[in-house]
Parts: C-alpha cells; structure tokens; sequence
C-alpha cells in the first residue's frame, strides 16, 4: 500500500503514475487515449485500531472496487486526530502508531492510504468545499464511503445527509456502513481503549478484529531474568492509550525481511510495565498510575518483556536476540503487574504464570453485526498482519 501526507501529494502521485490500484496491479500501464479512467473508491475516517466498524465502511470500498467496475480503493484518514487541534489538553489518545494503524489498514486490501492533515481551515470546510477538495485530488472518485455516524465541517454541522446532496452536485456518491455490534454493544475505538486500559484484551481483540500487537526490536536489558531462569526478549512499546500493566500470554513472531522463509512464530508469556520488583523507581499498578508518575519516575519507561515457552521446538540459531525485530501478538490477560518480596517470589510466580497461559489458543471468531457481504470479503482478502 502506498502512503501519502497529504491529498496534494496524492495527486502528484497519481499524475506520475505511482498509485496501485486494486486487485494488486500496481504498476498497471495507463488507459489508453480515449478509455475512460477506472473509477476511485475512498474510505474516509479516523481509523484508529481499524476495528470491526472502520473494516465494514473499507470493504465498501473495496469491495466495489474488486467486483463492480474495475477501479481503485484507498483510505483517508487524517493527521493529527482532530482532538490534537480542538482540545490539546485533552486529546485523545491513539490505539496504534502511525505504522501500525497503516499495516492494518494495508491488510483490508486499499491500495493506497493519504494522511490529510488536519488544520482548522481544513476542518472549516463545508460538504461541498470538502467534495470538490477531495475530486481535485482524485478526478476519478466516484465514491466516498464513510460510518453512519460521520461528520465533517465547522462545528461538526455536515453529515451523512448532507454529505449526499453536495456529493450529487459532484457526482460522487456517499456510501454510509451501518453501524457494527459486538459483545452487546457498538465497536467503537473508545470502547476498545477502555478495555486495553481495564487489561481486558480478549474483548478488545474481538472488536479490533485481530489480536491487539506491537512490532519492534529487541533491547538489551539487565539479564535479571535469566538469572531466575527465565530469559526475557525486552521490546519498548509506548503507545499513547497504554495497555494495562500486566502479565499476557503472547503469540511471538520472528520477522525477517531479508528472506522469504516461512515466519517463526512461538508461544509466549510477557509482562507489560515498570518492573517494580527490580527496578527501584517503578510506580506499581497500572497504566494509569504509571502515565501520571511524571517526571519523578522518568527514567522508568514502560517495557514489554517476552519469553519464550517452545524454544525447544527449533533450532537453536533460530532463537531471536537482541537486534531481532518481533512482532507480540496480546492475547490473554494472566494478573496485573506487581511488586514481590524477593526474586525467589517471582520466579515461583513466573511458572504459576506459564501455566496459566498453557491453555492459550488463537482468536476465535466472535458473532456480530458486521454485514455478510463484509465478513466474507475481508474473510477472503485480509493480508497476515
């Protein structure tokens, strides 16, 4: 998938020829004189976690463009949040990075994805302004497809309806998803952060779609945990909505993007946090009392330490270390993180830990809302993460 930083650098993208367009023809040639241009679907919206909903307004998008006429699905989203800019006291904070969110986004099947940035005379734009923005850019968009619950403009004043009358002007038209349920409830991005927040990751991987995950290099750390028999891989992970502080049965996998061998993937269990038992200046408890220890336990920074439970099922050279770039797969929720007595207390606690996530399988798919057409689509086309 392609990124861009902007609609204008888009559309001097498009004039070099440098868009894919669906069905992975990236480098297709151009229509001939005289062909009319294949049509442009774009999904527009936050998109942060890519959860069930936001995958539901995608595949309208990309759906239409696999099996209707032929043409090019992409994601608009935009950058910063519109928080940052309306209340930079409180903005809200971000499931995933930027890469992250644009690995998810990639894996619904979009050929391209613009970061619009977010400013207050982009946000003044009303319906109309907004559409004939977006066909200067994009002078094949022949669809926008957006959630039921969009909105757009100064004040928030343009919506679905209106979006639908000025896109009629344009000649685009507005495809609106309806809304997702799952668990009892609507999927949104605000549910799923409060479940990472309270450490209930099995719900919020049901409403993401796929496991919560982190993708990183391993660190060198202290070493503590091989001496109590247990050694650890230590990845950073700071996202701005923090997982709760805890212990997590994990699914580990090795990346190498020098070869195209098969991925190692290994069980595992990590522990997410400050470390309170050995590091002196931990805040214990969870996300939440660590964000707000501030610069008094600064040099504390949150670390996620993986270890292995299968090393014995491979070849010993195949065992990552440190500089090895992993991705950790959250998928259960053992106890919160805290403080023990003394290394011989961990280390009993540690074994009471793998035990527990022994019984750990995958994500299971989950019933919901999700239209069929969606479920199937994605079922079919959805890329490994």
């Amino acid at each position: 998938m392609k990124i861009f930083n902007s609609l204008d650098e888009f559309a001097a993208g498009a004039a070099g020829g440098n868009i894919a367009t669906a069905g992975d023809t990236a480098n297709a040639p151009p229509e001939p004189s005289g062909q009319s241009v294949p049509p442009t679907r774009l999904a527009i919206g936050i998109f942060d976690g890519v959860h069930l909903g936001h995958r539901e307004v995608i595949a309208g998008a990309v759906n239409g463009s696999a099996i209707g006429t032929a043409g090019t699905a992409g994601v608009l989203t935009f950058n910063p949040h519109p928080s940052r800019l309306f209340t930079p006291e409180t903005p809200v904070p971000l499931i995933f990075d930027d890469a992250e969110n644009a690995r998810r986004l990639a894996a619904t099947g979009a050929a391209f994805l613009v970061r619009q940035p977010f400013t207050r005379d982009f946000a003044a734009l009303d319906a109309s302004a907004f559409l004939a923005l977006l066909k200067r850019a994009l002078p094949a968009l022949a669809s926008i497809h957006v959630g039921d619950n969009f909105r757009c403009g100064k004040r928030r004043a343009a919506g679905v309806p209106e979006l639908r009358v000025a896109g009629a002007a344009h000649g685009i038209e507005v495809v609106a998803a309806a809304e997702v349920r799952a668990l009892g409830e609507r999927v949104s991005s605000t549910r799923i952060r409060q479940l990472l927040a309270a450490g209930d990751i099995a719900d919020a991987n049901t409403l993401l779609g796929a496991p919560y995950a982190n993708t990183g290099s391993v660190v060198s750390g202290r070493a503590l945990g091989r001496t109590i028999g247990f050694p650890t891989l230590n990845l950073r992970h700071e996202p701005e909505q923090l997982p709760r502080f805890g212990v997590y049965a994990v699914r580990v996998t090795v990346e190498n993007s020098t070869t195209d061998a098969a991925p190692v993937v290994f069980a595992g269990i990590a522990n997410y946090g400050l470390r309170p038992t050995v590091e002196r200046d931990a805040t214990a408890g969870n996300a939440a009392a660590g964000a707000a220890a501030g610069a008094d336990a600064a040099a504390v920074r949150p670390l996620l330490e993986v270890h292995l439970l299968d090393t014995g099922t491979v070849a010993t050279g195949t065992i990552p270390a440190t500089g090895a770039r992993l991705r950790v797969e959250w998928l259960r929720f053992i106890r919160p993180e805290r403080k023990f007595p003394s290394l011989d207390a961990l280390r009993a606690q540690i074994a009471t830990d793998i035990a527990a996530a022994g019984g750990t399988a995958g994500v299971l798919p989950v019933a919901c809302s999700m239209s069929a057409l969606a479920q199937n689509f994605l079922a079919s086309n959805m890329r490994p993460l």
